[in-house]
């Protein structure tokens, strides 16, 4: 069992906050700052928000001894990233109102929204709470929102697998109610046992917890990248149940090598609902009891698997829950990617998925995407899916309404948005990075797009520019856009410096491997040039980027 003596500060804060209650209601009252208390700070993520600043006018606010521009973001919880048009105009309603206005997708399948004023968190949440949305647990040590393979066309079982994501996102929930109290004025439960949390207790989780479940042949979702994945077992068009993997975790500390991104490992199979509950349930319960809580760096679930074995995990496991688990069916993972464009599925339904460059809708001189959603949303006839690489599917279109819905994508240029984007573009991911995030080294989504643009001229060099090439791009080492599993990975180390890293695979299976380190835009391209140039005279027969970097610099060549 992990120490119960020499507890990080934030595990002490968890467990004196009276359920995530804290200080929270007293820090909305006070208007001389724009910040909440230090410990609410670390209690709010709980509540799917987190403080932040704008780093780019730091100086100019210091100078004039200003308090630094606080603001909030706040990441609803959307099991397997679905919105109904009426959820849509209301989120396109809410980020105009509250926000900086952009509606910025996440690599979680989820919709976040910056720039928000401790005053207008109240009436935001209370907003979201009108079309039944909410925030709650979308941050903080808990599990945060459940991936899903996104596209409907994956399976003809989509909408079974998929249903499994809000079943393990409600069944993972924490039982306080501060939240409702906090924003939404509820009053508060005099019987303090209706708040009994056998899962979480008081301590809830060592660390953030992230789970998702990929529906093969297409790991979209990099299943392996997660604390816990799922991989549905299909048979002739029927769910056999999942494939469970535990360990996946992809942030490192830049300077400290016993830090490491890991992969998940697989520990078995379960054929039943009842079965995958118990055991997914029981993971955290090993977690939450084993987990370091001492020093967070060390805290992820997959420390705590390596430090016990993937056997003992797994028996660990199978104690909890009192059966054992099945060993691993087989599958195939053959992609790593969204499908762009009309897609026709097995029911007769259509679906676009509309390329959105790092997730963000907005509209600017360039485009009007974020008008042309709305448009889309007040003909009520599309859902909207957000995809794990950031992007957005317009769902679940009956044929007779096909037609509208194209040719209001056709008014606002969004078929040649997504036409005309390259094809390393539309696998490319960032982070959020600056100018926000407070832990971000270097840029993200405001560099990678531009970076893009001159690695696709290098690509053209040697007429590579159609290969299906995955690059990602995070400002610090903690890998929000995964940019570990990429077949090029940039990792921010400086201001305007990246690790390069390379050998990464097509199907998300295997890491990729630091190249060369803090490399600023100019070194980047040159050892990138060299790369291609080499690639495209020695790569074998229909070989991709990744299998041929890890094989040329990585793998162990025979004695």
């Amino acid at each position: 069992m992990a120490e119960s003596h020499n507890l990080s500060s934030i595990e002490r804060i968890k467990q004196q906050s009276d359920g995530l209650r804290g200080t929270l209601k007293q820090s909305l009252e006070n208007e001389i700052t724009g910040a909440i208390s230090e410990d609410d700070q670390a209690l709010v993520k709980f509540h799917g928000m987190y403080q932040q600043d704008d780093r780019d006018r730091r100086d100019e606010r210091a100078e004039k001894k200003l308090e630094r521009l606080y603001s909030f973001m706040i990441r609803l919880r959307l099991p397997g990233g679905f919105l109904t048009p009426e959820q849509w105009i209301a989120t396109h309603d809410i980020a105009g109102e509250n926000s900086t206005g952009v509606i910025k997708i996440t690599t979680r399948q989820t919709i976040q929204l910056h720039g928000i004023l401790k005053s207008d968190i109240k009436p935001t949440i209370k907003a979201f709470n009108e079309v039944k949305l909410n925030s709650i647990a979308t941050c903080g040590d808990i599990n945060r929102n459940v991936l899903c393979s996104a596209h409907p066309n994956q399976s003809p079982i989509h909408a079974e697998i998929f249903q499994y994501a809000k079943r393990i996102s409600d069944f993972l929930l924490p039982k306080t109610r501060a939240y409702y109290e906090v924003w939404l004025d509820e009053e508060r439960l005099t019987d303090k046992k209706d708040e009994d949390d056998p899962l979480y207790q008081d301590r809830y989780m060592p660390r953030k917890f992230k789970i998702a479940i990929t529906i093969p042949p297409n790991n979209d979702v990099d299943v392996f990248g997660n604390d816990l994945g799922l991989i549905a077992i299909v048979e002739n068009n029927q769910l056999q149940g999942f494939n469970i993997a535990v360990g996946g975790g992809l942030s490192t500390t830049h300077g400290n090598p016993d830090t490491y991104a890991r992969l998940a490992s697989e520990i078995g199979f379960t054929d039943s609902e009842e079965k995958l509950l118990k055991t997914v349930y029981e993971i955290l319960t090993v977690q939450r009891d084993y987990g370091n809580r001492s020093d967070r760096k060390f805290a992820r679930l997959k420390y705590t698997v390596d430090r016990m074995g993937v056997d003992g995990f797994r028996e660990e496991v199978e104690k909890r829950t009192g059966f054992k688990l099945e060993k691993p069916r087989p599958y195939s993972l053959t992609e790593r990617k969204d499908y762009y464009g009309w897609v026709k599925n097995h029911q007769g339904r259509w679906y676009y998925t509309v390329f959105v460059e790092n997730g963000r809708i907005l509209d600017d001189e360039n485009l009007a995407m974020k008008s042309a959603f709305l448009e889309v949303a007040k003909t009520g006839k599309a859902n909207f899916r957000f995809t794990t690489h950031q992007h957005v599917i317009l769902s679940d279109i009956e044929e007779k309404d096909k037609a509208e819905i194209h040719s209001i994508l056709e008014k606002y240029k969004l078929i040649a948005h997504t036409d005309n984007a390259s094809t390393l573009r539309k696998n490319s991911m960032a982070c959020v990075a600056l100018n926000t995030c407070p832990l971000a080294l270097a840029e993200g989504q405001r560099y990678l797009p531009l970076l893009v643009t001159k690695i696709d001229e290098l690509l053209s060099k040697y007429a590579l520019q159609n290969e299906e090439i995955i690059i990602r791009m995070t400002g610090c080492p903690n890998g929000c856009a995964r940019s570990y599993i990429a077949e090029i990975g940039f990792v921010g180390t400086a201001y305007g410096r990246y690790n390069l890293q390379l050998g990464g695979d097509y199907e998300g299976k295997r890491l990729n491997k630091i190249y060369r380190e803090n490399l600023d835009e100019k070194e980047i391209l040159s050892e990138l040039d060299g790369v291609f140039a080499i690639f495209k005279q020695e790569r074998k027969n229909g070989e991709r980027f990744g299998d041929y970097t890890y094989r040329k610099f990585f793998q162990k060549q025979p004695a």
